[in-house]
């Protein structure tokens, strides 16, 4: 059920990016991906977890679906070569290039009601991944109940003998990136993770930065 990781380096350069952005720590992002279109995350400082949900530009309710990605590919991390199915097991996209070589689509996005399961009462009133996802979708008319189970790139979530999840040190590091291949008109919703209470974050969140071609 694991995919063989296999890095790959991109050919496309930031200077040739129509998009160039960075995420601080703790906030989101949303924006669009043209068909055929290649949108990359990098990893700026190193061990950041970069939560991430894709969307059908013309259906919302046509969503990434870890579920079908996992089932249909017989792999539970992904790299590159993966291809991220929605729902309707229709190919949203592809990953095309990665320099880290494993990213989590199991271990779901941090809340605060699962930090005070996990944690404890104190971490009640921290700010989490559910809660920028939230703020971001709206913008875009997608509510709380079109956020389904996102991937966590970069982030490394071991599976156990017994079939459980393990929140572990990052893979990553400075400057490693993910790049996927639109291959229908996207939305992308990332929250980059303010996660203080496991290592996905290497206990010190920081920026992301994302670029885009659009080709033609």
């Amino acid at each position: 059920m694991n995919a063989v990781l296999e890095l790959v380096a991109s050919p496309l350069q930031p200077l040739d990016a129509a998009l160039d952005v960075t995420v601080a720590a703790g906030d989101g992002y949303v924006g669009a991906i043209p068909a055929g279109g290649s949108f990359r995350i990098v990893d700026l400082a190193g061990n950041q977890a970069a939560d991430t949900l894709f969307f059908d530009a013309h259906d919302h309710t046509n969503r990434y679906s870890a579920v079908d990605t996992v089932r249909e590919q017989r792999a539970a991390y992904l790299t590159t070569g993966s291809r991220l199915l929605s729902s309707n097991l229709d190919h949203l996209a592809t990953i095309t290039a990665d320099t880290c070589g494993r990213h989590d689509t199991l271990g779901g996005a941090c809340a605060q009601e699962s930090n005070v399961v996990r944690y404890g009462m104190h971490t009640r009133h921290q700010h989490a991944c559910r809660e920028t996802f939230v703020r971001y979708a709206a913008t875009v008319g997608i509510d709380a109940r079109g956020l389904t189970h996102n991937i966590n790139f970069f982030m490394n979530v071991p599976l156990t003998a017994d079939g459980g999840l393990t929140f572990a040190d990052g893979v990553s590091a400075p400057g490693k990136y993910v790049e996927v291949r639109a291959e229908r008109d996207l939305l992308v919703l990332i929250s980059n993770c303010p996660q203080l209470n496991n290592p996905c974050n290497g206990w010190d969140p920081t920026p992301i930065r994302l670029l885009g071609w659009w080709g033609a």
